[in-house]
């Protein structure tokens, strides 16, 4: 009895399909790519500057560093055009300098598995496929965001704005080996 169970386990084994996705050509992948610019877009829509319109602002992102920094800045700029500013790129035109303070730029990944990894093997350059009876992939992109704003003339604070916080996530989950599915944040209904 138990040589057919074990004969019709490998067999299962053999026959099962594997499937690779190749998930990007540069360096980082477009998932990765949206989940900071998401996070970032709702980061920079949750900042409130008291703004009048037609105010000239100079964005300064001198400080701000990492990856996606300079989308991150474009999206201040953006918002601070939506609130009726005059962005200027000369910070000694500027009635207002916006300074912005970056706490987390980043991406978190957490993985859970119950099933068997995927195993090297030595000597012979193929790997075992991972045998996942529950699988869940998280990542999550998060942003801490926070800005000064001062009078470019005089240095004196106008306004500080407290830290805001924004996310985004996908989540990959697999259910005994061949159910797979997606729950993402990242793209508008």
């Amino acid at each position: 009895m138990i040589r057919p169970v074990l004969l019709s386990a490998v067999l299962l084994l053999v026959l099962s399909a594997c499937t690779s996705r190749r998930e990007t050509d540069p360096p980082r992948s477009a998932t990765e790519q949206l989940l900071f610019s998401t996070a970032a877009d709702r980061a920079a829509d949750k900042l409130t500057f008291s703004l009048q319109p037609g105010t000239k602002v100079f964005v300064d992102g001198s400080f701000v560093e990492g990856t996606d920094s300079k989308y991150l800045i474009s999206a201040i700029r953006d918002r601070v055009m939506r609130k009726g500013g005059d962005l200027t790129d000369d910070k000694g035109k500027a009635e207002l300098t916006i300074e912005p303070r970056v706490g987390a730029l980043s991406v978190d990944r957490d993985r859970t598995l119950f099933g068997l990894p995927a195993i090297p093997v030595p000597l012979v350059g193929i790997e075992v496929p991972e045998i996942a009876i529950f699988k869940r992939s998280y990542q999550q992109g998060v942003v801490k965001l926070a800005a000064t704003t001062y009078d470019p003339k005089t240095g004196l604070m106008v306004q500080s704005l407290d830290p805001v916080y924004a996310f985004s996530s996908r989540r990959d989950w697999t259910f005994l080996i061949f159910f797979s599915w997606s729950t993402t944040d990242l793209m508008p209904d």
